[in-house]
């Protein structure tokens, strides 16, 4: 598995760290952009790219960042067969619920709202959930 990457200037700093605890874990990961902060940049430019990569490769995640998440996931959800959830803090039972029962395969992360430092954490909690394949979800996902 691939874990694949993408973010704008409001989640650069976090997906940089999150790179890095990645890379040292041992992870493939495939980065999208921005390679540089610039702050003028545009979220749909690099996580259209990274919504493609996943819908081209069912094994493959990917977490995003934005400022809230929610631009980020609303853009790598209108790609086929992609299944982007949002997460901005609290409750960290979204993050298994997502992967359990909706198989969410990229995870997008509102960098405003969530310390860098917690983020490592987050993510691995997430990949580390695996969809329980139970028939109601996989039903009620056959109906996208």
């Amino acid at each position: 598995m691939k874990l694949h990457l993408a973010t704008d200037h409001a989640g650069f700093e976090h997906k940089e760290y999150l790179k890095a605890f990645l890379l040292e874990q041992g992870y493939e990961v495939v980065d999208h952009g921005d390679s540089k902060l610039d702050e003028n940049d545009d979220y749909p430019d690099f996580v259209t790219p990274c919504a493609q990569a996943i819908a081209n490769s069912p094994l493959d995640k990917a977490v995003i960042f934005g400022g809230s998440g929610q631009g980020e996931a609303m853009c790598a959800n209108r790609v086929k067969g992609v299944r982007a959830v949002v997460y901005y803090g609290g409750s960290t039972e979204i993050l298994t619920f997502s992967r359990d029962h909706n198989d969410a395969n990229i995870l997008s992360i509102g960098a405003r709202f969530v310390n860098v430092e917690d983020v490592p954490n987050i993510v691995k909690m997430w990949l580390e959930t695996p969809f329980s394949g139970n028939e109601r979800h996989v039903r009620r996902l056959s109906k996208f």
